[in-house]
């Protein structure tokens, strides 16, 4: 779930009329491509990495991966085990010319030897962009109950690894002028109740997005900040964490909060994914554009409330807006405990 990668290039040589069809199936407008055409033309060789969120073998990393060797990109995709399901689902899906490799975006020695493998392929042509696109949601709560762990899951997978990642390839963007994109979340702009830990992460990778984004711009590396909301990325077993939350709980948290309470927590991760679109077009659209496209937006908002929230989080009072943004979690277990204070 945290550390896989693909990476594809393609050749523009005298075949660019071929290409742009070729495009076409990337993406869902001929106004899209009209864009896109000029910046075909400008370039020799794209490669493009990605660091899906739930793995290349679901979510963002599987849509990403299949929509590009479907159009005949050279596809890389890095997996936690090369060996695994994910690995094998990825080779039945891919065409010849994708291929796995093994990447943990927590580990510097495999990030480094992923780096050797990219540099050794490029041949002093650079590399045109890279995908942060890690990302762990570990399991809603109250930011008290939140074990630390949990926390520090987050924070290493959503925010350091991005950090690292762009740290190891920014020599190689900087030769072509390329472009990084990072896959944050609207619950690092909007506080979501539930989502502390998550949140903070991905508000820490939106903060350093647009930091870079200002920095680099001067090396002409564009940066661009995808912050989807609402889609279903992969599933998880809600239930491994309830041990996890409870043992971490003081043992005040767990008499004022009540155990029925707590023990109802993992519960809240299966409701999410089942009120969340599974359709993942929308991300994936955004981030061929962001890669792609010949002026790049810095800001993606895909998927429902996307953009209304973080619009009405700056328009409302906030005593309107947490009204609002309370509602959905309101919980009979913690009012009951919190009515017996």
């Amino acid at each position: 779930f945290k550390d896989n990668f693909l990476f594809f290039w393609v050749r523009i040589s005298n075949s660019n009329y071929f290409y742009f069809l070729h495009f076409g199936r990337l993406f869902d407008t001929w106004s899209t491509l009209l864009t896109l055409f000029p910046n075909f033309l400008s370039l020799c060789w794209i490669l493009v990495s990605v660091f899906p969120s739930a793995g290349c073998d679901s979510g963002f990393g599987l849509a990403l991966a299949s929509r590009l060797s479907e159009a005949g990109l050279k596809v890389f995709a890095g997996v936690l085990d090369e060996n695994g399901a994910g690995a094998r689902r990825l080779r039945e899906q891919g065409s010849q010319n994708l291929q796995v490799l093994q990447l943990d975006v927590t580990d510097d020695g495999q990030i480094e030897t992923a780096h050797r493998h990219v540099h050794s392929q490029l041949h002093n042509t650079g590399l045109w962009g890279l995908v942060n696109n890690a990302g762990v949601l570990h399991c809603p709560a109250d930011a008290e109950l939140h074990p630390m762990a949990a926390y520090r899951l987050c924070v290493d997978v959503n925010f350091l690894s991005a950090v690292k990642m762009s740290q190891v390839f920014l020599p190689l963007l900087r030769r072509s002028r390329g472009r990084i994109v990072n896959m944050s979340s609207m619950a690092g702009d909007v506080a979501m109740p539930m989502l502390a830990a998550y949140g903070a992460s991905k508000a820490a990778l939106s903060v350093f997005s647009r930091v870079m984004r200002l920095e680099l711009s001067v090396w002409g590396v564009t940066v661009v900040t995808i912050q989807p909301a609402g889609f279903r990325t992969s599933s998880a077993d809600a239930a491994r964490y309830r041990d996890e939350i409870v043992s971490a709980a003081s043992s005040e948290a767990r008499e004022d909060y009540g155990m029925a309470y707590i023990s109802s927590l993992p519960g809240r991760l299966s409701q999410m994914s089942r009120q969340s679109a599974e359709d993942l077009s929308p991300v994936v659209d955004a981030v061929c554009h962001a890669l792609l496209a010949a002026r790049p937006k810095a800001l993606y908002t895909p998927g429902r409330m996307g953009w209304f929230l973080p619009f009405l989080q700056r328009c409302c009072p906030a005593r309107v807006f947490d009204a609002v943004i309370m509602a959905p979690v309101q919980n009979s277990y913690k009012l009951q405990s919190i009515k017996d204070h």
